[in-house]
């Protein structure tokens, strides 16, 4: 979903309007088809002899929900050598990319991203004022006060400030995007399927090992 796709629809897609796309599978992958380079080439954010992995995605994109479960499973199965982060992005606001990065600095993230993303996908709760954010921790049973410190600190508008850095940095219009060590961008909407997404990230991983 890029930011025009988002203006045009007027709000939070369904799911349901999404159409489901067949793996595809990519042996050797192939610059300007299933990938574009980074040009120029960013400086990544891990040690000598690691790989780094972003993400680019948005609460309220539907696509990025129908790529989350597929990620995770991925994810967890990444070797010692590859690093893998996600960028919130800011296409209509900042409230959801806000709400991320107070859920990461709370060490939350790993148990509420799933419920958010069915919260505003499945349930049609927008999320996207405080008040809303705000009621919506209080039924997760957060502690409330050590929410509202982290939604309101510096720590999380650093964060905020460093995410949209990177998506100005690495030019991304539209998510999911995955970025791999600052070289190369690829999504499903390039590839033509999730796996194949990620058909292709293990593939670059391979070529930068």
């Amino acid at each position: 979903m890029n930011k025009r796709e988002f203006i045009l629809a007027g709000g939070v897609l369904a799911l349901s309007g999404v159409p489901a796309l067949g793996p595809v599978a990519v042996a050797a992958p192939v610059a300007g088809k299933d990938y574009r380079p980074v040009e120029p080439a960013r400086r990544t954010e891990v040690g000598e002899g690691r790989i780094e992995v972003l993400e680019f995605f948005w609460y309220a994109c539907p696509h990025c929900y129908s790529l989350e479960p597929v990620i995770q499973a991925w994810a967890a199965r990444l070797p010692d050598d590859v690093e893998f982060r996600r960028v919130h992005v800011a296409f209509r606001g900042d409230q959801h990319q806000q709400l991320f990065y107070t859920l990461e600095a709370m060490g939350k993230t790993q148990e509420l991203d799933d419920k958010v993303f069915q919260a505003i996908h499945r349930k049609r709760q927008r999320l996207n004022r405080e008040g809303e954010i705000l009621d919506w921790a209080k039924e997760q049973g957060l502690d409330m006060k050590a929410f509202e410190d982290a939604w309101n600190s510096f720590g999380v508008r650093t964060q905020m400030k460093k995410a949209s850095k990177l998506v100005d940095d690495y030019a991304i219009d539209g998510v999911p995007m995955l970025a791999v060590n600052g070289k190369y961008l690829t999504a499903p909407s390039i590839v033509g399927s999730n796996e194949g997404a990620l058909e292709v990230v293990d593939a670059l991983i391979a070529a930068e090992r």
